[in-house]
């Protein structure tokens, strides 16, 4: 869900359920940084995997793919920042 959406960044929450995933991409332009709240996911960036934990944050320069899987038993909840605002840059990697 995002929160706030421009002029200058977005951000928001997600929450994924087991066996949900944000699914593979990269941006050109924008830089993202996701803080973790609560779950154990992996997070994949430009194909090396986390495992993360409660309170860790990954921020990722344009270019960088990336990939959020939760194959953990529980839900897990991450904060997103997304800057410069820009809704049409993300490149899917499937």
């Amino acid at each position: 869900k995002y929160l706030f959406r421009g002029p200058h960044h977005e951000w928001g929450i997600i929450v994924f359920k087991p066996g949900q995933s944000l699914g593979p991409h990269r941006h050109e332009t924008v830089e993202e940084t996701f803080y973790f709240e609560t779950g154990t996911p992996q997070m994949v960036v430009d194909g090396v995997s986390y495992r993360v934990t409660p309170g860790d944050a990954f921020r990722l320069s344009p270019g960088e793919a990336h990939d959020i899987i939760n194959d953990s038993t529980k839900d897990t909840r991450i904060i997103f920042i997304k800057a410069p605002y820009a809704p049409t840059d993300k490149v899917d990697l499937k």
